[in-house]
């Protein structure tokens, strides 16, 4: 694994919790332990936000809010990036060069704010590049 950080973003959060498929959340899991061994895990508050939101009123069945809580607390240990305005402004420019969804620029923007030059998702295409992130599909690499 590189020096860098990686940043996670909510689809990836969201399917460390699904049981319904075990094998695949096993290695969403792998991931995810390897950051927290390396404490190379990074989040955005979007991202925790995002997270608690569809776990506690988006999926079927639902998590309990109290479980939901426990986990974004955990995650507080990765110093979700707050999006500030210059975070803004390179989402935007992202979002017009890569035509993004303005959200899923957001996420990108605040992977590079915080110096990762991967990207753990499964909402976004593998191995996609979008200026100096590389998005990482954690159910097709191991780390």
């Amino acid at each position: 694994m590189s020096a860098d950080p990686v940043f996670v973003d909510t689809s990836v959060l969201l399917f460390s919790e699904d049981g319904a498929r075990p094998p695949e959340r096993e290695r969403v899991l792998a991931w995810l332990r390897e950051l927290w061994a390396t404490r190379k895990g990074r989040v955005s508050v979007q991202v925790l936000n995002d997270f608690y939101l569809l776990a506690t009123q988006r999926v079927t069945p639902s998590m309990p809010q109290g479980d939901v809580r426990a986990e974004v607390r955990r995650y507080q240990h990765w110093r979700p990036w707050a999006a500030d305005q210059a975070t803004v402004e390179s989402a935007w420019s992202l979002e017009s060069r890569f035509c993004l969804p303005f959200a899923d620029a957001l996420v990108v923007a605040s992977a590079k704010a915080q110096g990762c030059t991967r990207l753990l998702s499964l909402a976004l295409p593998h191995d996609a590049v979008y200026d100096s992130v590389q998005v990482i599909n954690p159910l097709v690499i191991a780390p």
